[in-house]
């Protein structure tokens, strides 16, 4: 049975279907009977006159025929009492609020479930009609209910309500969601509030157009002469379903061709439908025809609509008159033949023709009756008119607005970050949402799947970037700081799609129904919330999360609602929310529905008397000043100028842009805050804050002294504009200075005055990637330009950027991918900090210049005019004390005076002591720290309120003159405190240790002790990692530091003031507070190794960290603490051995230096190594030992020889050595055997780190070729100690002649080793290192071991293959080569052999050159060819589990490139690229220069001999398709190749063939 049935609450409205349900389901009548009564149409409205006598003469038995009269009476009864939801007054809508009602309410909610629901509605809705009842009749809410939801059964749920268009408002922003239901048709009321009917229209199948538009003009105006002569407002609705059909109310839409045909019939048919005397008074008071959009449920706009026609029968024009209308019985193509008259009145629900009675004498009566009937209603009328209450906001909703935005303050504040939580926006409302480019928007939570392709996305990415993201995005396993950069979380605003975009390919992305929603997506959601409102991400009171509802939100399970609960859970309240309602209608439902759910309050945090367009004028009124001009311009090349919009600007999100109207006319300037802006900015950077390029603009201004020029300004500004040019397109310039003494604002200066000549900017996130950097820094090159030649010079200026020539190298290749290279001219700017920039000077090869900390003469005479001109516009200039430092030439004196008179009343174990000697200490010990701001307030005990009423300068007082507050943008976007200067940092330390008796390590300890340090905050992780590099960071000179040291110097200092107990102390603390961390047990083990030479609580400390799978570092540090031991004894050199193994180990899982190491951070990274190198000098100075030992009494050839076989396990130690050493050697046999394979296994790794791989930086090539000369060595000594003799060889055939074979192929093994060609790796290098007859020797070695192997091993076959192509590429002429066909048969065998989850990476790489896709399909005959795509992924899945370890430091190496022939001519290898580079004659350029630069590609002999492909770029992924389906994905070389945003292009580009897999190079959108 089907029970998902609402009954009309009139009984005339039944249909015979509702009838029988009802007698079936309330009354338990018999099925037979209830079909008998349904073959005989009972409607509702015949049993609703029935008499006992009627049922009987229809067969109904007198039992059952007395209950259904009875039920009958008793449900009329309840249906007089009756008030339908859609006529209760606007007014009464706020009668929901009280605390009666809620209570109800409560119990509704708490009752019933999502799956108890009746009828079609929904819980939300169903709640609504009973709350609609109980104001009615409280007494009729059980009853009513009793109705709708039949006794003893569990119906399924309801559809929800949708909120009906606001009457009589033609350009309402609304929208219908498909198969939602409105409210229930019904009779007048109070005349005022609207009658609703509801009709179908015939669809395009069913009727013409002509036809389908007479009914809609028929109904419509049908309806109207109803309205009108009942005197009452209505709307008719067409595309909802009406009251005869099933599903009363639910929205179903009507397909429109044209609206202008709608309403040119409407407009050209009210002549035909009213008295021509009338048709006036119809056309005013017929509204036109309103087309609301119908939305699918899953929140896409579908192809339909409902048209609505709103009639308002004034006073004024109807007056007492009669509407008669007149209708067409039957209508044919040509025209309506026969009318008849009609007078239709408003009976009930429906429209009444009381005209239609077929006798005479009754429509004359009722035509009486009614005019009389008039002469009341237009009484009634008129009163209705003149009573209704006119509403006028009451809750001074704009200052609430202003409140809400700006927390009580006169201006939005640019420190506010905002997320946006929204609905689909109506077309008509888009202008409105303008508001959102005023303010700093974080995220946007979208719930409409169309956004960005004509909603609220779209048009906000007409001017600002915005990046498309999915809730998935940020519920991964990678750390914050990953994540913050890989989404440039405050950089770019998030678009988040909570229900997926239309416009998506992929079936996880799509959108869902709310059903569906809730059990897929909500989960997403909610990890999502917990991230972005973290505190970790933004401090709460700097977060205001913002509602704004199109659309009403009545479902109790609604997505919008959902998210609304995650963030009150999440924020724990609602103080960080504001929510925009569009009206009163969607506030009242989303109201009561956060009732339900969190049991508060939301009024006022809504706005719901205010339009769109008046919230958004007073936003964009309550913004701060600008400070930019609202158009900047870049400088360009003849002294033009381009313009630099908004939004290209927003995809510099690494450089803060020098414009050449810098400051100029702008916002602030006009403001009457100005003056306070002027004085402020003098104030921050005087008192030690970064310059900004305010204070170069306003020293400029009339009446001010100009900005100060050091002595070294010429100089700079020389080395950056040379006379005679420039010798390079990429030149880097050196500013060496102490931290403090204006460094960094010596250089800005020079850009500020450059500004018009240059395109100038500064990196701005100093965590930044060189490939990043460098992009961007080409973009701003071009930016502007076309195809006109030239391009304006860039000076980029970096901060302490450690690794300048892995950027200048980024960007010539950048360049050079671009073609750029040529006219490329761009300047790097280090200001790099040291303690000895005058030693550093010297030291650096790089022009270069240097400032110290001891001003000139003339020099102080500048700061002391400055000063003079401070002390007139600003109260206090003396406590700028960043400034007061330089102008007393950085005096010791000074310092320690103004540090003692601010500390003299200091209680230094107090909240403010605290909190000083906590910066002191880590400014004086880790460059650059600070704490964020909302730490410190917690720590001084301030309440993190929402409306903040005190400030850190406040509290702090008097001790806030040494402070700044500042902003930071490396770790997110917050507020950070140091001290003005790092010499205060230091003078306040001494101070407190002399003075307050605070040692250095109480400090420490009472850091680590603090447990609000390491909660949740605003960067936490850059805090926690200052705190351990201030313990373990060391010195180091080539990082500019004073001297080498063995610890850090905070260490060091410990150590010498107070003793190695109170270092053992602290260290214990620290590894106990870090007990995760590995690098503090093994700094303490490295202490009592180098400093307390405690060997074993250094291995103690050592193993502790080992234990806590740290990195290979701490495994190296393990054997040398054994290596320190080692000649005491064999056994300290096998585990010395084990140590260094386990380090390589670790060097597969560990980072590639320090984490907390911040002097390293931006160095480039590499593999360590160094486990490998130190086993390999361990076992050469273990065969150095037992080379020594005397075996026997006699040191001839033969002993010798013996030894040799003892090493090589052909002999026992035994047998060979003499009795004083049998004991020791024989405990260690197993481990001495096994030195010669575990030496050609770390040889092999060497091979193979050098061959596949290459380095990402340029100082590692330097280092590798460092580290080859050295293994060289080794393995020289290696062949010379385990390769055997020609006698040895000699001696073995003789004595076994059987052996001959397999000896003679380990022979040509050996020659292959001695040529280093025995392997996969050492045959690449031979493509560079042997020549064609060589090669041919080392062709027919491997072909005799293939052929003459009794096994044949896959790994020969590998090689054997791998030859061929490298001797085709060397000797292409050669008659020892096999041909290509039988080379891919034997690699086919191998393939079918092996399958797809070997670790052999190199038969994987062989199909890549043997068999990759060609356009005459030959390929696809071998029964490999099917899984290629398969063996594809396999090289790079097998590459990835043996190498990626090595990835952040070294890079896949491309040997080979996809060339234009066929066969093995179209594998073209990098050397001979190399070839046809030096051979062509051109500029004086190096093939170094051509490949890092990208000019390679461009050179017509590359292009020549490599294939261009086609593909597509995809999700930042690149993929090559082929015929069959075959789709090949595609590494590009260079991340910076592919433009950010994920977007699906149409690419080009050349192939090259690492080991990892086909990678793309010199990438072009096409």
């Amino acid at each position: 049975e089907d029970h998902n049935l609402t009954f009309p609450p009139i009984i005339e409205d039944w249909t015979k279907d509702q009838v029988k349900d009802w007698l079936v389901i309330k009354l338990r009548v018999p099925k037979e009977l209830a079909q008998k009564l349904y073959d005989q149409e009972l409607s509702g409205a015949c049993l609703a006159s029935f008499e006992k006598e009627d049922l009987l003469e229809l067969g109904v038995p007198p039992a059952p025929a007395i209950q259904i009269l009875r039920q009958v009476k008793k449900f009329k009864k309840q249906s007089e009492t009756f008030v339908p939801a859609t006529q209760a007054p606007e007014r009464e809508l706020n009668l929901r609020d009280n605390a009666e009602m809620s209570q109800k309410l409560d119990e509704s909610a708490e009752n019933e479930t999502v799956s108890s629901d009746s009828g079609i509605q929904s819980l939300s809705s169903s709640v609504q009609m009973r709350s609609d009842l109980i104001r009615a009749d409280p007494n009729i809410a059980e009853r009513q209910f009793d109705i709708q939801t039949p006794d003893n059964l569990k119906a399924p749920r309801q559809r929800p309500v949708c909120q009906i268009r606001p009457f009589d408002k033609s350009n309402s922003s609304i929208f219908y969601m498909e198969n939602y239901i409105l409210p229930p048709m019904a009779g007048p009321s109070n005349l005022i509030d609207p009658v609703h009917e509801y009709h179908l229209l015939p669809n395009v199948n069913q009727a013409s157009e002509k036809e389908i538009l007479y009914e809609f003009t028929r109904e419509a105006f049908s309806f109207a002469a109803s309205c009108m002569n009942s005197r009452t407002n209505g709307t008719i609705h067409f595309g909802v379903k009406g009251q005869q059909e099933q599903q009363h109310g639910q929205v179903v839409g009507q397909k429109i061709s044209s609206f202008n045909k709608y309403n040119e019939v409407f407009e050209s048919s009210l002549g035909d439908f009213f008295e021509e005397k009338y048709v006036n008074v119809a056309r005013l008071c017929i509204r036109p025809p309103n087309f609301i959009p119908v939305l699918h449920e899953n929140g896409t706009s579908s192809d339909k609509w409902v048209i609505e026609v709103d009639v308002v029968p004034a006073i004024s024009q109807t007056q007492d008159y009669l509407f008669f209308t007149e209708l067409g019985i039957t209508s044919t193509e040509e025209k309506h033949q026969c009318k008849t008259l009609c007078l239709f009145v408003r009976e009930g629900p429906r429209s009444v023709n009381i005209l239609a009675d077929t006798n005479p004498r009754v429509g004359q009566e009722k035509l009486k009756d009614l005019t009389e009937k008039v002469k009341n209603l237009v009484s009634a009328r008129k009163a209705a008119e003149k009573n209704k209450e006119r509403r006028f906001p009451q809750n001074h909703q704009g200052q609430r607005l202003k409140q809400l935005m700006t927390r009580g303050r006169h201006v939005l504040e640019s420190s506010l970050q905002v997320v946006v939580v929204t609905d689909k926006c109506h077309p008509g409302q888009l202008e409105h949402m303008d508001f959102l480019n005023e303010i700093y928007l974080f995220a946007v939570l979208e719930f409409d799947p169309e956004s960005d392709i004509n909603g609220t996305c779209h048009f906000y990415r007409k001017d600002h970037i915005a990046n498309l993201h999915y809730p998935q995005m940020y519920t991964t396993q990678d750390s914050l700081t990953t994540l913050l950069g890989k989404l440039n979380l405050f950089k770019q605003t998030s678009w988040i799609f909570c229900n997926g975009r239309l416009n998506e390919e992929s079936e996880e992305h799509m959108p869902l129904k709310p059903s569906e929603w809730l059990k897929r997506r909500s989960g997403d959601i909610s990890k999502m919330i917990g991230l972005l409102c973290s505190p970790d991400v933004i401090s709460k009171h700097r977060l205001l999360v913002i509602f704004m509802l199109h659309s009403a939100v009545t479902d109790m399970s609604h997505p919008i609602l959902e998210t609304f609960c995650a963030i009150y859970r999440t924020l724990e309240g609602a103080d960080n929310m504001l929510c925009i309602c569009r009206d009163s209608g969607v506030f009242s439902q989303w109201k009561r529905l956060i009732e339900l759910r969190c049991k508060e309050d939301i009024s006022n945090k809504c706005i719901y008397e205010l339009s769109l367009n008046e919230i958004s004028s007073t936003v964009k009124q309550l913004k701060e000043p600008q400070t930019q001009s609202s158009q900047r311009y870049l400088p360009s090349t003849g002294s033009s100028s381009v313009l630099l919009t908004k939004k290209d600007e927003e995809l510099f999100t690494v450089l803060d842009i020098l414009s050449e109207n810098e400051c100029e006319n702008t916002e602030i300037e006009k403001s009457d805050s100005f003056d306070e802006f002027n004085k402020k900015t003098e104030e921050d950077f005087y008192r030690g804050g970064q310059v900004t390029w305010w204070n170069f603009h306003l020293s400029e201004q009339r009446g001010s002294l100009p900005f100060i020029k050091r002595d070294k300004y010429n100089e700079l500004y020389d080395l950056i504009t040379p006379v005679e040019g420039y010798t390079s397109s990429c030149v880097m310039i050196n500013l060496f200075h102490p931290p403090g003494c204006g460094g960094t604002t010596l250089a800005m200066h020079v850009l500020w005055d450059l500004r018009k000549k240059f395109r100038c900017a500064v990196v701005k996130n100093n965590r930044a990637t060189n490939n990043d950097i460098a992009a961007q820094v080409i973009n701003l090159l071009t930016y502007g330009k076309q195809d006109q030649p030239g391009y304006t010079p860039v000076i980029l200026l970096v901060d302490n950027w450690e690794d300048v020539e892995d950027l200048k190298q980024c960007i010539l290749h950048v360049a050079g991918e671009r073609r750029q290279q040529n006219a490329l001219m761009v300047i790097i700017l280090n200001c790099e900090r040291t303690q000895f920039p005058d030693e550093s000077s010297r030291n650096s090869n790089l022009p270069n210049i240097f400032i110290t900390n001891k001003l000139s003469t003339k020099e102080q005479g500048l700061f002391s005019e400055k000063l003079q001109q401070l002390k007139t516009y600003h109260e206090k200039p003396e406590t700028f004390y960043a400034f007061m430092i330089m102008t007393n030439n950085f005096s010791e004196a000074y310092i320690t005076n103004i540090v003692s008179n601010s500390f003299k009343d200091l209680n230094a174990t107090g909240r403010q002591g605290r909190l000083l000697s906590f910066l002191a200490l880590l400014n004086t010990f880790v460059n650059g720290s600070y704490m964020s701001l909302s730490l410190c307030e917690e720590l001084l005990g301030m309440k993190n309120a929402f409306w903040k009423q005190e400030t850190l300068e406040d509290v702090m007082n008097p001790y806030s003159t040494l402070l700044i507050t500042f902003s930071v943008e490396e770790h997110g976007s917050y507020q950070a405190v140091r001290f003005l200067h790092p010499m205060i940092a230091n003078n306040c330390l001494q101070i407190l240790e002399t003075k307050h008796k605070l040692s250095l390590a109480e400090i420490v300890i009472d850091i680590l002790h603090c447990d609000k340090l390491y909660k949740s905050c605003m960067g936490k992780d850059f805090l926690v990692q200052n705190i351990q590099s201030m313990l373990i960071s060391r010195h180091r000179k080539e990082q500019g530091d004073d001297k080498d040291t063995q610890f850090s110097p905070l260490i060091e200092k410990i150590h010498e003031d107070e003793g190695s107990e109170k270092v053992k102390e602290l260290f214990e603390k620290a590894i106990g507070r870090f007990d995760r961390s590995a690098t503090l047990p093994q700094a303490l083990a490295r202490y009592f190794c180098l400093r307390e030479k405690d060997f074993q609580a250094a291995l103690q400390w050592a193993l502790d960290a080992r234990g806590k799978n740290s990195n290979s570092y701490i495994a190296d540090t393990v054997g040398q603490v054994y290596k320190s031991q080692f000649k005491k004894c064999l056994i300290l050199g096998s585990k010395a051995v084990k140590a260094f193994q386990e380090s390589q180990e670790l060097a597969k899982k560990d980072e590639t230096i320090d984490p907390f190491d911040l002097h390293n951070r931006k160095r480039p990274k590499s593999y360590n190594t160094s486990g490998y190198v130190g086993e390999t000098e361990v076992m050469m100075i273990l065969l150095d030992l037992i080379k020594g030992l005397p075996l026997s009494q006699s040191r001839d050839r033969y002993q010798t020889d013996k030894l040799l076989q003892i090493l090589k396990g052909h002999h026992t130690i035994n047998n060979a050595a003499t009795a004083q050493f049998v004991g020791v050697l024989s405990h260690h046999e197993k481990f001495l055997i096994s030195l010669k394979p575990r030496l050609k296994e770390i040889f092999s790794f060497f091979e193979n780190y050098f061959t596949y791989l290459r380095p990402r930086s340029q100082e590692r090539v330097i280092a590798d070729e460092r580290h080859k000369k050295k293994l060289s060595e080794h393995f020289r000594k290696y062949l010379k100690i385990f390769n055997s003799s020609e006698q040895e060889k000699a001696s073995e055939k003789a004595r076994n002649p059987n052996l001959s074979l397999p000896q003679e192929i380990q022979d040509q093994r050996f020659y292959l080793e001695t040529k280093r060609a025995d392997s996969f790796a050492g045959l690449l290098q031979c493509l560079s290192d042997k020549s064609g007859a060589e090669m041919e020797h080392i062709i027919k070695k491997w072909k005799f071991i293939f052929e003459k192997s009794p096994k044949r091993s896959a790994s020969d076959t590998v090689n054997f293959i791998l030859a061929n192509i490298v001797m085709h590429s060397i000797k292409p002429s050669s008659k020892e080569l096999t041909k290509y066909e039988e080379l891919v048969d034997l690699l086919n065998e191998e393939l079918q052999k092996e399958g797809t989850h070997s670790n052999s990476t190199e038969m994987y790489y062989l199909s890549m050159l043997l068999m990759w896709p060609t356009k005459d399909r030959k390929l696809e005959s071998f029964s490999a060819y099917k899984d290629i795509a398969t063996y594809f992924r396999s090289a790079k899945k097998s590459f990835h589990r043996r190498f990626s370890h090595m990835f952040p430091a070294r890079t896949a190496l491309a040997h080979f490139f996809l060339g234009k022939s066929t066969g093995l001519k179209r594998i073209v290898s990098k050397v001979k690229l190399d070839q046809v580079l030096s051979d062509q004659n051109g500029q004086p350029r190096t093939q170094h220069q051509l490949w890092q630069s990208g000019a390679a590609w461009n050179e017509p002999q590359v292009e020549k001999e490599l294939l261009r492909v086609k593909g597509i770029s995809e999700n930042g992924e690149i993929y090559v398709n082929y015929e069959g389906n075959l789709k090949i994905p595609v590494r590009p070389a260079y991340l910076g190749d592919i433009r950010s945003g994920c977007s699906r292009e149409q690419i080009s580009f050349y192939i090259g063939f690492t080991m990892e897999g086909p990678v793309a190079y010199n990438i072009k959108y096409l």
